[in-house]
């Protein structure tokens, strides 16, 4: 029990802080089937998971190598948020260009391209690693006791992330009703769009 509480906390603790994936999963959801935001946000779980993962097995060596490949993978992240948040901009002014009744029922990406387009932006932020890298290597947290409570943990913190991102999607059905006007549409899509180019331009920088 004590090393599942660890990894709800483990997951939480990296899918709380809201940044340019959350920002982006809000705005998918504000404009996009529930269905699609849903795999969106299990995708970025999965990220998540997949790191745990990584940290229970590989440890210090994993993290070394993420600080070694920090700069590449950053420039990876810096690039694909921006891409991202033209997109939405694009995206946005495009709807506005065609008929109400085009904007009202916009065409969906797939569910598997939106759950993998997520997936693939999460895993591209070479700080989740390290972060859980730290926690297991510090807290030993279902290394020392073995393969079962590994498990456990990893576990753990896949719930917790869904959890979490299916809450900003929920958050993001909400602003639905004030964003199906083409006006509410475009607003709300280019104020996501800011976010994460300014985001992006953090990451950067940082």
């Amino acid at each position: 029990m004590s090393t599942l509480v660890a990894g709800l906390l483990a997951g939480l603790g990296i899918a709380m802080p809201v940044g340019a994936v959350g920002v982006y999963l809000v705005t998918l959801a504000a404009h996009r089937s529930v269905r699609v935001a849903a795999c969106a946000a299990l995708g970025v779980a999965s990220a998540d998971g997949v790191y745990a993962v990584v940290a229970v097995v590989g440890g210090r060596v994993v993290a070394q190598w993420a600080e070694a490949v920090a700069g590449p993978l950053q420039v990876v992240s810096v690039v694909a948020l921006l891409a991202v948040g033209v997109k939405i901009a694009v995206d946005a002014i495009r709807l506005t260009r065609v008929s109400a009744e085009t904007v009202h029922a916009p065409s969906d990406p797939s569910a598997l391209r939106a759950y993998f387009s997520l997936l693939g932006l999460t895993l591209a932020n070479p700080a989740t690693i390290v972060y859980f890298v730290a926690l297991v290597t510090g807290n030993r947290a279902g290394t020392a006791d073995g393969a079962g409570l590994a498990v456990v943990f990893v576990v753990g913190v896949f719930v917790a992330s869904a959890a979490w991102q299916l809450t900003l999607v929920t958050g993001g059905r909400m602003l639905a009703a004030i964003a199906t006007g083409r006006r509410g549409r475009l607003v709300t899509s280019l104020a996501g769009s800011a976010v994460v180019i300014a985001l992006a331009v953090a990451t950067a920088l940082g």
